[in-house]
């Protein structure tokens, strides 16, 4: 009989520790949760949780190739793409953007136009700044338009292309106080100055065609690259930065934000007699945002241009290269709440996008 209190004892004595320990690791992972749970600072910017953000907006995309020689004159090819309009929304995480190059806007455009699909994706997580890249260019002049031609249009080349793709990821340490949705995608109000530290990395891929040659026949002596018809790229590092949005009567705003990388690369480059040399690198990468306008509860009126200067090294002596990719864009945005009816539609997105 003692044997089987004794026992009993100990069972008790093996389920309070066992309670104790289960409480102490359950209260522990509800802190962490809460804890992990992005938190924003209201005195610094405000956000608005199930709110509709709408806009309406102009955009113009870009992506310039650049061949260096040392000892020649660069050689600048760039895009002729259209000015966009479009309409959007934000929902929680979640943008959606549709534009189209209306003729009005482009009425000058004319001969020599550059087909092209630029995807660009840019998400802004509370903690972190995701940003990837598809392009596809064909068509390019030849800047400035009196280089190496005498038609008032310039030098234009069919068949020179780019295509690029990339992704990146950066942490944004202060993310209580500083918002990059309050500059880029209108959503949130930064009502006080505020600056974050970034880091993180990137990679991209890139292939750069002209079936002749990037260097036109008749400035063929003067550049080593002179039997370059493809280059083939691809870079990959860590990267720092920095943003800072200043606010003046909590309304108006000037964002800037600079990363720099430095990437290790990888380029090929293939001659019109089909003979490839290949390269490792070191280039520094850099990329800036820049926002500017006004804010508040309702509205948002602003401007913004983000930008990439990827350059590297080829084999061939004497010279680098340059890619160069952007977006500009002006933004009027109302923010809405949807109504009960609306709220309904909006339940998987809830669950789908919410933080």
């Amino acid at each position: 009989m003692s044997c089987l209190i004794q026992i009993t004892i100990i069972v008790k004595h093996l389920t309070a520790i066992c309670i104790m320990l289960l409480s102490f690791f359950c209260a522990k992972n509800v802190v962490a949760q809460v804890l992990s749970r992005p938190v924003n600072d209201t005195n610094y910017y405000k956000t608005y949780p199930g709110g509709i953000t709408a806009r309406f907006y102009l955009s113009q995309k870009y992506t310039a190739f650049t061949l260096q020689d040392k000892g020649a004159k660069d050689l600048k090819y760039w895009p002729n793409t259209t000015l966009n309009m479009g309409v959007g929304a934000t929902y929680h995480n979640f943008s959606l953007n549709l534009a189209y190059g209306f003729g009005f806007l482009n009425q000058d455009k004319g001969k020599g136009d550059t087909r092209y699909l630029d995807l660009q994706g840019h998400f802004y997580k509370p903690k972190w700044v995701i940003d990837f890249y598809g392009q596809l260019y064909k068509g390019y002049h030849l800047e400035p338009k009196d280089f190496a031609a005498s038609h008032p249009d310039g030098y234009y080349r069919p068949d020179a292309s780019v295509n690029l793709f990339g992704l990146s990821a950066y942490r944004v340490f202060n993310s209580s106080r500083f918002s990059y949705r309050a500059a880029i995608i209108q959503n949130e109000w930064q009502k006080k100055s505020a600056g974050t530290f970034l880091a993180g990395a990137e990679a991209y891929y890139g292939i750069m065609n002209a079936d002749s040659g990037w260097v036109p026949a008749i400035l063929a002596k003067e550049y080593a690259k002179r039997d370059i018809t493809k280059i083939n790229y691809f870079s990959i590092g860590p990267g720092i930065g920095y943003a800072y949005t200043a606010v003046a009567f909590k309304h108006l705003f000037l964002t800037g934000s600079l990363t720099g990388n430095l990437n290790v690369s990888y380029t090929t480059e293939t001659t019109k007699d089909n003979k490839k040399q290949n390269k490792f690198s070191l280039n520094p990468v850099t990329r800036f945002r820049v926002a500017a306008g006004c804010n508040s509860d309702s509205w948002n009126v602003s401007v913004n241009w983000i930008a990439d200067r990827l350059p590297f090294k080829g084999s061939a002596s004497g010279g680098d290269y340059l890619l160069q990719t952007g977006n500009y864009r002006f933004i009027i945005a109302k923010r809405l709440m949807p109504g009960p009816k609306l709220k309904k539609h909006l339940r998987l997105a809830d669950k789908v996008f919410k933080e």
